[in-house]
């Protein structure tokens, strides 16, 4: 066999060794990323708060205490004080004591995940026979009392942004005109997020054209950050953006229950990567007139910056290679007759 027919073969023997390796390995990375933090689930310092008279609200942060590691206290005068914090989103939930009893203040607008084990932790400590009120300070929307709307409507965000990235890139857009393209493409995005989830689900509860905006800001956050990436090191750009903002950023982000429920390291690179600073703003613009969303936007508003910095370097360099010159091929040689 000649060496020329040799090199297309070896070529198609590593094509195919690669795509056998390649896809277990996605299939691994997806399940780390995906299942080992769910089989992980647990409060990590999750942030609740304890008011009353000292004496009693001692008792009950020693009973809180006794799950290590779980709870991060915060303790509070009054139920007032309390109901406050939770508003304003410096905790989950608070355990009120009063002189007629033991109130369970909740927020399932923040998480029903947390709420339910909230109320499951406060109960446990109680003495037998005796039943905690518990009262949501902030419910969820009445469409989406469980959150479910609102996780599932992350991974449709996350490939959207994805989608508008690669989309921008392949078609040869760039500099200004990739930013354009983006930054159309995001607002169009936050508009039909916002008409869809708030007026038709009724997933979100809160002022519709803020909605719309931090949907907008999240699409143009991870679009920007693929078409960025691409724009610095070619194409692979895109499959190192798809793997941060969708196999890392999904899972990460602790929308389905929270950040304080993820491994503690996970949690905490889930919040600074834009699916989980979305989930995070758009739960306070929801359901809290958006009470601690300042630091998940300028998470997300530092992604799309740097993003659509990244483009227009990325166009400037373009244009500033010099041309390679073509060199002619030589003609062929004619074969002689006869």
């Amino acid at each position: 066999m000649s060496a020329t027919a040799t090199a297309p073969a070896a070529g198609a023997g590593r094509r195919t060794i690669a795509v056998m390796v390649l896809i277990p390995t996605v299939v691994a990375l997806a399940l780390w990323a995906f299942a080992w933090p769910a089989a992980r689930t647990a409060p990590r310092d999750l942030p609740i708060g304890v008011a009353g008279p000292a004496t009693a609200a001692t008792a009950v942060e020693r009973g809180l205490d006794r799950h290590e590691g779980a709870f991060e206290v915060h303790r509070y005068e009054d139920g007032a004080a309390a109901r406050a914090a939770i508003e304003n989103r410096d905790v989950y939930g608070a355990v009120v004591v009063t002189p007629g009893g033991t109130e369970l203040l909740t927020a399932s607008a923040a998480s029903p995940v947390v709420a339910g084990l909230l109320r499951e932790a406060v109960t446990a400590q109680a003495p037998e026979g005796t039943t905690i009120p518990v009262t949501d300070v902030v419910a969820a929307p009445s469409g989406d009392p469980r959150g479910a709307v609102l996780a599932s409507s992350l991974l449709p965000l996350a490939l959207a942004g994805a989608a508008a990235g690669a989309v921008t890139t392949l078609l040869g857009l760039r500099g200004t005109r990739a930013v354009a393209a983006l930054s159309g493409a995001a607002a169009l995005a936050g508009l039909v997020g916002a008409a869809l989830a708030d007026t038709w689900l009724g997933a979100l509860g809160g002022n519709w054209w803020a909605e719309a905006g931090l949907l907008a800001l999240t699409v143009l956050a991870i679009g920007s950050a693929l078409a960025g990436l691409a724009a610095l090191i070619g194409k692979p750009g895109l499959g190192l953006g798809a793997f941060l903002m969708i196999l890392l950023g999904n899972p990460f982000s602790g929308i389905a229950s929270a950040p304080e429920l993820l491994p503690t390291a996970v949690g905490a690179l889930g919040q600074l990567l834009p699916p989980g600073a979305a989930g995070s703003a758009l739960r306070s613009v929801s359901s809290f007139d958006g009470a601690a969303a300042g630091g998940p936007i300028l998470v997300l508003a530092l992604w799309a910056v740097a993003g659509l910095t990244a483009i227009l370097l990325g166009g400037r360099v373009r244009r500033a290679e010099p041309a390679t010159p073509r060199v002619p091929e030589p003609a062929p040689t004619p074969t002689p007759v006869g």
